[in-house]
């Protein structure tokens, strides 16, 4: 296993990056009634993903990094359903919802995966 030094050498990291930009690629073609709505929305959402996934890697304790690995998921979600309340209102195709929506498991699963090990790091000590 490769040492982590940074926060970018997480692998749920560089795919939560891969879901912000595929995200901001899919909202483009949102009507542009929605720049200030659903867009927007989808946008921070995505991109707080990583955020937190960086902020809480550089903090000083555990708790402090699961905190934020916790506020990273529930972002996730927020996303998934944003994503959701697009694809119903007809602003995104199935395949892009369904390739958006694949990503966004795949961070899910990173996510917890981290969080997992994390706190048994943390029992173990």
């Amino acid at each position: 296993m490769a040492t982590i030094t940074s926060y970018r050498d997480l692998d749920v990291w560089n795919r939560s990056m891969e879901l912000v930009v595929a995200c901001y690629r899919l909202t483009e073609a949102f009507p542009s009634r929605e720049q200030f709505g659903l867009t927007s929305q989808v946008r921070r959402a995505a991109a707080s993903v990583p955020s937190n996934i960086a902020e809480g890697h550089g903090r000083a304790s555990t708790g402090d990094y699961l905190r934020h690995l916790s506020i990273a998921h529930g972002s996730l979600m927020e996303l998934e359903t944003q994503l959701e309340i697009a694809r119903r209102l007809g602003y995104l195709p199935d395949e892009t919802w369904l390739q958006a929506s694949a990503q966004a498991r795949d961070v899910g699963r990173m996510l917890h995966g981290l969080i997992r090990r994390l706190k048994d790091s943390r029992a173990h000590a």
